[in-house]
């Protein structure tokens, strides 16, 4: 049995044990993206907050929609669910049976990235929070742990490709 397969059975084993849990890994594995988005767009607004706002949603943009889709369309590797037989799915998915990488993790981490060459502090509380919400992934049974993995170097690598080719040289400019 691969490390892959064997970490996920582990964390997707602890599903349905507590309710708690289960609300917590729904929460950060489903709805959490909704929050941060109307969070980045309330920063949008503020003049102070509004670069960093922008270096969110493009290297947002990048992870998910330029790297991350094609990723899915050339490996198409299976959900666990679909793999494996007694998976804990607790959140339905669509139609979308590619998992690798994870499109979740990849802008969780792309967020978390942007942030961080802003404030440091509120950048590692965001790498907790993308940590959490890749952790979740596999919790609820919709994400092996190399999604997660992968998805996450995806977004930090999008963050670092966007500061240093975009907002680093809108600054020297403004």
């Amino acid at each position: 049995m691969s490390v892959n397969i064997s970490l996920f059975e582990k964390i997707n084993s602890l599903a349905s044990a507590y309710k708690i849990l289960d609300w917590i890994g729904i929460f950060f594995a489903d709805y959490l993206l909704y929050i941060a988005l109307a969070i980045i767009l309330v920063i949008l607004f503020i003049k102070r907050t509004r670069l960093m706002a922008v270096a969110i949603v493009i290297s947002m943009f990048l992870s998910r929609i330029i790297i991350t889709e094609p990723l899915k369309q050339i490996f198409h590797h299976a959900r666990p669910y679909v793999t494996l037989e007694n998976v804990r799915k607790l959140i339905s998915e669509n139609n979308d049976y590619a998992s690798f990488p994870s499109g979740h993790a990849s802008i969780f981490f792309a967020i978390a990235m942007a942030i961080y060459f802003f404030d440091r502090k509120l950048g590692i509380f965001s790498f907790i929070i993308a940590i959490l919400v890749g952790l979740s992934r596999i919790y609820v049974g919709v994400h092996w742990p190399i999604d997660v993995f992968s998805g996450a170097v995806v977004g930090i690598i999008s963050g670092i490709i966007i500061h240093k080719f975009v907002i680093i040289p809108l600054i020297k400019r403004l």
